[in-house]
């Protein structure tokens, strides 16, 4: 699944392979709740987190791995060390495995986006 045209989160879920569905629902569990103020929707066929309507976070189901969008350039910054040894492109951060995703990254990216706004790439 490489572009989805689920409509909504939950149906979007419902279509991933069933090895990685628990994985990405503790991950859009992880964004809910640490993307306060955030609205979730669809975007370019991924979920995604908006604020004011600029989309800050997605994550996707790949053919190959799951990916992590990232979108802010000064919390990649402020992160680089830590990202230094994850397979990580400009914006997207791949987990070949979903047993391989590192949730305590994840969420203090997370929170890192949401204590406010910043400059997306």
């Amino acid at each position: 699944m490489v572009q989805s045209r689920a409509e909504d989160v939950d149906a979007y879920l419902a279509e991933v392979p069933e090895e990685r569905r628990e994985a990405l629902t503790r991950l859009r569990e992880l964004c809910r709740t640490e993307l306060r103020g955030f609205t979730e929707v669809m975007a370019y066929g991924m979920p995604a987190y908006e604020r004011e309507g600029v989309g800050e976070i997605a994550f996707a189901s790949q053919k190959q791995y799951v990916s992590f969008y990232l979108m802010r350039d000064d919390v990649r910054e402020a992160f680089e060390e830590r990202l230094a040894g994850h397979d990580m492109g400009k914006v997207c951060l791949r987990f070949r495995r979903p047993e391989k995703i590192d949730f305590p990254l994840l969420r203090d990216l997370l929170r890192a986006t949401a204590a406010g706004p910043g400059k997306v790439s």
